[in-house]
């Protein structure tokens, strides 16, 4: 009899998500919250990553194909320096900013300025990464903590458990059962949210390195074309200055 009495108690608990957070410790309840809301946040990240690295290889193909295209830098740098660029078109109009306000200004030293172009274009590059690159250290962080937070609120919960049992001297499942579900339920939020953070952390790191591989590739292209136009103008210059 004791044993169906034991199996109705655990029958007649109610094992349902939101009882279990209910009848949670308060420090599981937080666990859970924390996790909970690191889950969400994770999936925001992910959600707004796609989006944006849909945008940017979608941008940078159209960029490429209008950049070898034949087209003239200047009338490409008059198209993109009237409206907001990213990526492969941010570089491009930086460098020519570069380019453009050297000129003007009638610069005599081509080494100064080929210096300073590479300068523009690696300050370029590094705020396109970090635009790219931006909030996956929380997206590492979560999925590197979470397991070890959803194990936490796992032991407080099964503590308590024990507490159960002491407090009420006896080892019935009825006392047991509440307190591991729930801390089990601790460390299932901590994989939910660990798990979607690892595998996105790792898919948009190599998309984002491969971003980066291709604006260092351009810019590298790029800052050889600038230079055979400094060395044509240099050349240019030279018997002119030996007329004189």
């Amino acid at each position: 009899m004791e044993g169906l009495d034991t199996a109705g108690a655990v029958a007649q608990t109610d094992f349902s998500i939101l009882a279990l957070f209910l009848n949670a410790d308060w420090v599981v309840k937080l666990v859970m919250l924390g996790l909970l809301f690191a889950s969400i946040w994770c999936w925001a990240i992910i959600v707004d990553k796609i989006q944006l690295y849909a945008r940017t290889k979608r941008d940078m193909n159209r960029f490429e194909q209008v950049f070898w295209s034949g087209q003239s830098l200047e009338q490409l740098y008059q198209s993109l320096s009237d409206r907001g660029s990213a990526g492969l078109a941010a570089i491009f109009v930086a460098a020519m900013k570069e380019w453009k306000r050297s000129h003007e200004q009638g610069a005599s030293s081509f080494i100064g300025v080929q210096a300073r172009l590479e300068k523009v274009l690696d300050v370029a590059i590094a705020r396109e990464s970090e635009t790219l690159e931006k909030r996956l250290g929380f997206l590492a962080t979560v999925g590197s903590a979470s397991p070890f937070v959803g194990l936490f609120g796992t032991v407080w919960g099964i503590m308590n458990s024990f507490f159960s049992i002491a407090a009420s001297k006896s080892t019935n499942l009825a006392v047991v059962a509440p307190g591991i579900a729930e801390a089990l339920f601790a460390t299932a939020l901590g994989l939910l949210a660990a798990i979607p953070a690892v595998v996105a952390y790792n898919k948009f790191s190599s998309d984002a390195n491969k971003f980066i591989g291709r604006m260092d590739g351009f810019a590298d292209e790029f800052a050889t074309i600038l230079s055979r136009q400094l060395d044509a103008r240099e050349r240019k210059q030279r018997p002119q200055q030996g007329g004189q």
